[in-house]
């Protein structure tokens, strides 16, 4: 697995033959440098993002409360639950103390991204993360959250340990830890290539027909995509296919190979922030395919005036006894755990791997490694839930949220990196309308409350001065328009009632 620190060009076959005294050495010191520095400032993004509505979400007064959930689960398994959910929110889980979590996450990531002692810094934006995502269970618990998680969970390996920056007097980059990090890119791509081929619709290539526009969160660009051809929308199928199940076997090729898939795997995660919010996701995946990428590759890139300020080591020390034992001992329990996510892939009746499952288990709640694959199974409809208030029970008025879509003539708008995490649960709650989630009762009651935190998550109040008697949630099923409607109507969305997804209710 382990790559030499020290790579003549002349290994690559597609490098440039040069004599062996115009052979330089294959370092990471840059890319190590821009890669943590992005990595710290999307956690920075992570820790505001969500500290604007942690109280809102699981806050006393929120719309799923922490403290009952921990006072269960205190009461059903007693010390075990130091384990089972390992979070700082044992200690106090107050709503000044989330608040609190999160501003000291965002800090240390200000120090990380300033290079500051940056193996301290991370570990701790890692274990307050991980704390955070056990206390928002349902509104924490994407594939971002926990790809984060344990990216972050290996930079720390990776990350030098001077207390202050200065890249020509950094450790020499260790490469187990840098293997392992392109091994996560590797399962994050192919994983996701390999979950589509079981649904109809990617496979019969007319899932990108409807994704633009089924998508949790899409974009003003998302809708012009969605308007061409079917042929077009076939093609990127193909496209897609060749990008997530064939180009991340470039990682294990040399360098030129590695830098082609650089490239094109971070062409595809641009288009994908174009076309759709999805929070921070697509740029830590950025972020994982810089890691491809030597000094060499950067000092090319750079300009000439830029190249004068950074000043790689001289006289490279290889890493002691100790710490390439500390790195053997972390990369191989890592390759051996995620055996088990990528053998799900295949067959997840494999019985032999039954004692590697109940370890895997025993460390899932540290996503230190996970399983991916985002949209195995394409929605081919739009279903929406509108929240709507009355004081008679006849005269309804609807709630509009920030981002999701709701009124028909509102353009789709870009959101992320800030995820709005009510509303991409209130996608997943229309897909599932005879079963809504814990926590939608929690929203209705808290607008017939009139709580403040909770009716900050939408564009305004549909009744300012004193709460609604009654609340219900409509089911709807929307669509895009396309350029003739919206020219004459001005609409970007078409919509159709469906029925009714919770009948009214009343704190009376």
């Amino acid at each position: 697995m382990a790559e030499e620190s020290h790579v003549s060009v002349l290994d690559d076959p597609l490098g440039p033959a040069l004599d062996e005294s115009e052979v330089s050495e294959r370092t990471y010191f840059i890319t190590r440098r821009i890669f943590l520095t992005v990595l710290a400032a999307i956690f920075a993004i992570a820790f505001a993002s969500l500290g604007v509505q942690i109280t809102g979400l699981i806050g006393s007064d929120g719309v799923y409360p922490v403290q009952p959930y921990l006072d269960a689960v205190a009461g059903e398994y007693g010390a075990e639950r130091f384990r089972l959910i390992p979070t700082v929110g044992w200690l106090n889980a107050s709503d000044s103390a989330l608040t609190k979590y999160c501003l000291l996450g965002f800090a240390f990531a200000l120090l990380a991204m300033a290079g500051v002692l940056v193996r301290v810094t991370l570990l701790t934006c890692w274990a307050l993360y991980l704390s955070l995502f056990h206390l928002g269970r349902d509104f924490l618990g994407f594939q971002w959250d926990i790809l984060l998680l344990e990216t972050a969970f290996l930079a720390v390996f990776l990350a030098p340990s001077r207390l202050f920056p200065r890249i020509s007097k950094d450790d020499s980059v260790p490469m187990a830890p840098l293997w392992l990090l392109r091994w996560l890119l590797f399962r994050l791509m192919f994983s996701s290539g390999v979950v589509k081929l079981g649904d109809g619709t990617w496979r019969e290539l007319t899932a990108l027909n409807v994704h633009y526009e089924t998508q949790p969160l899409p974009t003003m660009i998302g809708w012009y995509v969605h308007q061409l051809p079917d042929w077009f929308h076939s093609a990127s199928v193909v496209g897609m296919f060749a990008i997530e199940l064939v180009v991340p076997f470039l990682i294990f090729l040399p360098r030129t190979f590695r830098a082609i898939g650089c490239v094109i795997m971070v062409g595809f995660q641009l288009l994908i922030i174009a076309t759709g919010n999805y929070c921070f996701f697509n740029w830590l995946t950025i972020a994982l395919c810089l890691l491809l990428l030597d000094d060499d590759h950067w000092r090319a890139m750079m300009p000439e005036w830029l190249e004068r300020f950074v000043q790689l080591p001289e006289g490279l020390k290889p890493a002691g006894r100790i710490k390439r034992a500390l790195h053997v001992t972390l990369a191989v329990p890592i390759l051996i755990l995620s055996i088990v996510p990528m053998s799900r892939l295949v067959d997840s009746e494999l019985s032999f791997l039954d004692p590697l499952r109940r370890v895997y288990r025993e460390t899932t709640p540290f996503a230190l490694v996970n399983g991916y694959g985002l949209f195995a199974h394409m929605t081919t409809v739009r279903p929406e839930i509108e929240i709507q208030g009355s004081d008679d029970g006849e005269t309804w008025m609807p709630y509009r949220f920030k981002w999701k879509p709701g009124p028909l003539d509102a353009r789709p708008r870009v959101v992320a990196p800030h995820q709005p995490r009510l509303d991409w649960q209130m996608w997943f709650a229309a897909l599932s309308p005879r079963r809504p989630p814990q926590w939608f009762d929690g929203l209705l009651f808290r607008l017939l409350q009139g709580e403040p935190k909770v009716l900050a998550f939408f564009t305004e109040n549909p009744f300012p001065e004193e709460a609604p008697r009654y609340a219900r949630a409509m089911y709807f099923e929307y669509a895009f328009t396309d350029f003739e409607v919206r020219r004459v109507t001005g609409n970007w969305w078409n919509r159709s009632e469906v029925g009714v997804y919770r009948l009214p209710v009343s704190l009376r």
